[in-house]
């Protein structure tokens, strides 16, 4: 039976277009680590879906003058023309407002309530008599209570920093109406996680995940607290209690359960309804969560601990490669600074496989990592163009021009050969381990050593000079077989990352991709006399116009 492997990423919150910081942190090594699953044969399924209650999002609507309905409707199509533009390949991208999602979260609650796990609460909050409803943190705005500065937020200070209570800020106002907010009490649900302290640190005692993780997971753990999961609202999953009307569960709660009505929502589509019990309640299932730092603790407690209070035995996260955050030429990205790059313009000038490259080139896997105009450049310029691309262009126009566009035989073996054989295999080993460690850095850099290797190889055999005499052909067309097996192994590694110029090559080479797994590729003999396809540009030069355009954007937002 093949290994089955769920790959879940986070939620994208339809409240804004997706950055690259976004597709560095969870997507874009999602996809990859699922194209390479799918390669090794196991049975993968990858999972995700637009995040889309909340209160962020009751806000924007409202300023925007329309329903949350219409906005995150618009976000939606947005983010998921986005992803497929960017060939991340889902097999399934939901969203929580559809209905198969009230259901499992209800029945979280239900579980986690009846088993003792959650506690009613009255606590004073911010009341409007103007709008004559309490408003969450994004609707309030005042005093800072540390530096006593206006503008402070519901949860934090601009200006100083400092993170609080919306209750404690200074003379409170709506974020709407500038009306004044008085206390008042009102009843909400709180979850008891701190009665999850000790089997969450037994479970977390079971991975092997980043030493980031592990210690932010440890030190966050002693102090877990009573959370509240309910907010006073109308735009959310409805708590399945009686008496509880203008109420409703916090979207950090209802989101991340959100993987499995996706799940849920997959094998309704495909005619199997039950299918989602092989991936969720299989403790064989390696679940796999890619998300970015600033969800850790969502994925590796809150969650976790929900799961470990259901009556239903649920998958608990096996692997949680968190990534750092990716920069923008040494800020933050930032959409309402205009501090970011728009994804749809920027694929007017560049491929998928251009940008998929560079981010996982300089992926944050270990710390906050920056895209760079300049690097992006090297990236396609000196490493897609110079490297990998010479090598493909140079390997078959020599093949077409002194082997008639056909696969030469393979003579004996010199021992330049048998050692370029041996390192690209060795190579190729490391590549596929790197994909298992998520380390697409690592495999970014193997395809460029491989690249590298190739150009050699080719270089200090002279096959241009064996092909003028007779005596010396034999030794050319054993070069061009050798060169031919690494630009095999080339495509294969790079499948995950670069998927549309890695299948082309292969293409060019007579490689059907689709049919073979990733040790078939390796195992691939070239047969003699194979015809092999003429090359044309893999991957187009970024040029020096094009990358200062961009600069002058961000050079002109640094100076507003």
């Amino acid at each position: 039976m093949r290994k089955k492997c769920l790959v879940t990423a986070a939620l994208p919150y339809a409240n804004g277009v997706l950055h690259f910081g976004h597709l560095a942190g969870a997507y874009l090594p999602g996809d990859c680590y699922t194209r390479f699953k799918r390669l090794v044969q196991e049975d993968v399924l990858y999972i995700c879906g637009s995040d889309e209650y909340g209160v962020a999002i009751t806000l924007s609507a409202e300023l925007a003058h329309r329903s949350p309905k219409e906005h995150v409707d618009e976000y939606h199509a947005i983010n998921k023309k986005i992803f497929d533009q960017l060939n991340i390949s889902f097999d399934h991208y939901s969203r929580t407002t559809w209905q198969g999602h009230v259901e499992p979260v209800q029945q979280f609650f239900l579980d986690l309530f009846h088993n003792g796990y959650i506690e009613e609460k009255v606590t004073e909050q911010l009341y409007s008599e103007l709008d004559k409803k309490f408003l969450a943190d994004r609707y309030v705005t005042g005093g800072c209570p540390r530096c006593k500065k206006e503008g402070a937020r519901g949860d934090e200070c601009p200006h100083c920093g400092a993170s609080f209570e919306a209750t404690d800020l200074i003379n409170p106002r709506s974020k709407l109406t500038g009306s004044p907010l008085t206390l008042k009490p009102t009843k909400h649900w709180f979850m008891r996680f701190d009665l999850f302290k000790d089997r969450l640190r037994a479970w977390l005692n079971t991975k092997d995940w980043k030493p980031s993780v592990v210690n932010f997971v440890e030190e966050y753990i002693q102090d877990l607290k009573p959370r509240a999961i309910t907010r006073d609202g109308s735009w959310g999953v409805k708590i399945p209690l009686e008496n509880t009307e203008g109420k409703v569960l916090y979207v950090w709660f209802d989101a991340p359960i959100g993987y499995i009505s996706a799940t849920k929502e997959w094998a309704l589509s495909i005619g199997k309804p039950e299918k989602w019990k092989e991936y969720w309640l299989d403790e064989k299932t390696k679940l796999v969560q890619f998300i970015g730092k600033d969800n850790i603790p969502f994925h590796a407690i809150f969650f976790p601990a929900m799961c470990m209070g259901q009556n239903t035995p649920y998958k608990l996260v096996d692997e949680l490669p968190a990534n750092e955050f990716l920069n923008l030429e040494g800020r933050q990205f930032s959409k309402s600074a205009g501090w970011t790059i728009d994804i749809e313009e920027f694929l007017q000038e560049f491929s998928s496989d251009q940008i998929r490259y560079a981010l996982c080139a300089s992926a944050p896997e270990t710390a906050d990592a920056e895209f760079t105009w300049s690097d992006f450049q090297m990236r396609c310029n000196a490493e897609l163009v110079g490297k990998y691309g010479n090598l493909a262009n140079r390997v078959l126009v020599f093949a077409k021009k002194h082997c008639g566009q056909k696969v030469p035989p393979k003579h004996t073996l010199e021992e330049i050969d048998q050692q370029f054989i041996a390192s690209m295999e060795k190579i190729t080993q490391e590549a596929y381990l790197a994909y298992e460690q998520f380390s697409l850095r690592k495999v970014a850099q193997a395809m460029m050593e491989l690249s590298s290797l190739g150009n050699v190889y080719f270089d200090a055999k002279k096959p241009w000079t064996d092909a003028k005499s007779d005596t010396t052909r034999a030794r050319m067309e054993t070069t061009i077989y050798c060169c031919l097996a690494c630009l095999k192994l080339l495509g294969l590694i790079s499948l995950p990352i670069i998927p549309d110029s890695a299948v082309t090559l292969l293409q060019w080479l007579g490689i059907a991709t689709e049919n073979l797994s990733w040790q078939e590729i390796v195992s691939y003999s070239f047969k003699t006399g194979n015809s092999l396809q003429e090359p044309a540009i893999l991957f187009q030069k970024v040029e020096d116009e094009a990358i200062e355009k961009q600069i002058q954007k961000l050079q002109t937002i640094s100076r507003v």
